[in-house]
């Protein structure tokens, strides 16, 4: 009789719905993956249908362990790992959304921001969480819902709504409602949580006008956090790892010391640094945040984020007709030895950090008669590695000391050309692990300690180098790109309020 035990983690992620199912050393058991509709209302708004991700990601789940021939009974615990900030109202009473998720990357709430910022709340606001005033985080989004939605308000005063991120969401429904929870890491993207009391702030509920009623309890990020209702997989599997994506991937990259550093190129590209015990403050528009609580012990992180990374691929790909798969665009640039000129300021939803400028938008400088598509294609690929790299100053910088190594994941990370230039404009070691999607693997890792399979000794060894890049570009042709670049940076800020939007 088989007695080995497997971890299902559930992967829900801006574009596409995952499921993994790992056996106990971590090798990918079954794996099944499900994109779904992005919807665009209007400029700059992005949304989701929360009932199209539930359904998407069960649908994965399923067709996971049937893929894998997993009987069910030998899952020993589920792990979810969710797009973060990503918000979701719904009715307690019916379990139906008020109104669609509003997506990280939505700008919707941009004025509101400004006029915070403008009532000098920036600084008692992250001090509290960690964070900085932008439409990215989760309490503008709901109190965009509570507002605009018919009878929200009203509705919320009852004590009728519920507020979660996606992996709240995901959980009401594996439990039939039973479950309200979210995690550390996820409260900590909010901008509603103290990050040094742990604790919903009720100073900030009352400056957004958000009941305390709506928010989840937060639980640690492994252990016995919750129970699917058995009619959902046949059977009651015990949730035993929540961590939003980012976070997953700090700890799937085994970044588990303080100074250890971690930059997703997924949809956009997150950089992450294990700060230990401590919450470091920045001087340079880089997010305090945590990493995930064990126990009685909270670890924080410095994060950088960049809206679009890998997002400006699938652009090249679905808008502009350069390529019909992602990974042909390695293929594409390597026909040309290097940019032609060519700087690309990815802009789409603004600039994350550290600009944090909402009203930036794409550019694409020094285009000539003869520039070709590879160079436009390579200075694209470029442009990750560019924000990237502010990013790695920055928190250089915070921290006064430089950071010897980077470890890269995501789905651009299989780039060769985008790692080794990033490599060579930072000046920096860059690990490639033998598994890319450390995210899930991350909140396995979370679910089998909490499951009972796993502690954080064992499994020290579950990170493979797969390659390393090192710099080989002369100083004098990186300080060019890097001058170029922020020339570049210049000339977009600001953008979409210094012209006029044309809608007709």
């Amino acid at each position: 009789m088989n007695s080995e035990k497997y971890i299902l983690a559930l992967d829900q992620g801006t574009t596409s719905s995952r499921s993994f199912i790992y056996d106990s050393d971590f090798k990918v058991t079954a794996f099944d993956q499900k994109e779904f509709k992005q919807i665009f209302p209007r400029s700059g708004w992005v949304e989701h249908d929360p009932e199209t991700i539930w359904k998407s990601q069960l649908a994965t789940a399923k067709m996971a362990i049937e893929k894998g021939h997993i009987p069910v009974k030998s899952i020993a615990g589920i792990g979810i790992t969710n797009q973060r900030e990503t918000t979701v109202v719904w009715n307690r009473e019916t379990g139906k959304p008020l109104y669609n998720a509003i997506v990280w990357q939505d700008r919707r709430t941009s004025a509101y921001c400004k006029s915070l910022k403008s009532r000098g709340r920036s600084l008692a606001i992250t001090e509290k969480t960690g964070l900085v005033i932008d439409p990215y985080f989760s309490a503008t989004k709901i109190k965009w819902i509570l507002d605009n939605v018919t009878d929200a308000k009203e509705l919320a005063q009852q004590g009728k709504l519920a507020f979660g991120t996606i992996d709240s969401w995901l959980i009401w429904k594996l439990t039939k409602g039973k479950s309200h929870i979210t995690d550390y890491s996820n409260a900590s993207r909010t901008l509603l949580f103290n990050i040094r009391t742990l604790e919903w702030d009720v100073e900030l509920l009352a400056l957004f006008g958000i009941p305390v009623s709506m928010m989840p309890k937060v639980v640690n990020n492994s252990g016995v956090l919750a129970h699917t209702d058995e009619s959902i997989l046949g059977h009651s599997i015990p949730i035993t790892g929540i961590a939003g994506d980012q976070q997953a991937a700090l700890f799937g990259q085994l970044c588990i010391d303080p100074g250890m550093a971690k930059c997703t190129y997924g949809t956009g590209c997150f950089m992450m640094l294990n700060t230990g015990s401590e919450i470091v403050s920045s001087s340079h528009k880089m997010l305090s945040t945590i990493g995930w609580k064990l126990g009685n012990e909270t670890t924080y992180a410095l994060e950088g984020s960049v809206f679009v990374g890998g997002a400006l691929i699938q652009w090249l790909r679905d808008e502009l007709g350069f390529i019909s798969e992602a990974h042909e665009s390695e293929i594409i640039a390597s026909e040309a030895p290097n940019n032609g000129g060519v700087y690309f300021v990815p802009a789409l939803t603004g600039l994350g950090a550290p600009y944090w400028d909402p009203d930036a938008r794409g550019a694409i400088f020094g285009i000539k008669r003869s520039t070709t598509k590879a160079e436009l294609t390579r200075a694209a690929l470029e442009s990750i590695a560019f924000q990237v790299n502010d990013l790695l100053n920055a928190m250089s910088q915070d921290l006064e000391v430089p950071i010897q190594q980077l470890r890269a994941d995501g789905g651009a990370a299989a780039n060769k050309i985008l790692l080794q230039f990033q490599s060579d404009i930072s000046k920096i070691a860059v690990l490639k692990p033998s598994l890319l999607e450390t995210t899930s693997m991350g909140v396995a890792f979370f679910a089998s300690m909490g499951a009972g399979i796993h502690t954080l000794d064992t499994l020290k060894d579950k990170w493979l180098l797969d390659q390393e890049f090192n710099p080989d570009m002369p100083l004098k042709t990186v300080k060019a790109h890097l001058k170029n670049w922020q020339e570049a940076i210049n000339r977009s800020l600001g953008w979409a309020t210094a012209t006029t939007e044309i809608n007709e």
